[in-house]
């Protein structure tokens, strides 16, 4: 088992280093999920399909070493409300062992 370690940054400003596996093919929205850092039903609630934008993260580093951005997580920031040019969705970002250290910051609800 293999874990890297995230920060992550909640709606109220407080930051939590967890730590995440690599082994367990998920996403950083279902960790953010599964550590309860945002309010249930606030986050991912088209279940990780990129289709709600409700699981926008800022990336405050890493951003060169995640995944190149697919035309529907683009389609979906395009309409989402508090996009900045570090915001990704974050069911579209797999834990692997290259994110150790990353840093992100969960994007305001926009309800």
């Amino acid at each position: 088992m293999s874990d890297v370690k995230i920060t992550i940054i909640d709606r109220e400003g407080e930051a939590h280093t967890i730590d995440a596996p690599t082994d367990m093919n998920m996403n950083l929205m279902e960790v953010i999920r599964s550590y309860e850092l945002a309010p249930e039903g606030t986050i991912g609630i088209c279940g990780g399909m990129a289709m709600c934008a409700s699981c926008q993260c800022y990336m405050l580093n890493f951003e060169h070493m995640l995944p190149e951005m697919s035309i529907e997580e683009e389609d979906m920031l395009d309409q989402a409300f508090l996009v900045e040019d570090n915001s990704r969705l974050s069911c579209q970002i797999p834990i692997t062992e290259g994110l150790d250290g990353l840093e992100v910051k969960i994007a305001p609800s926009s309800e």
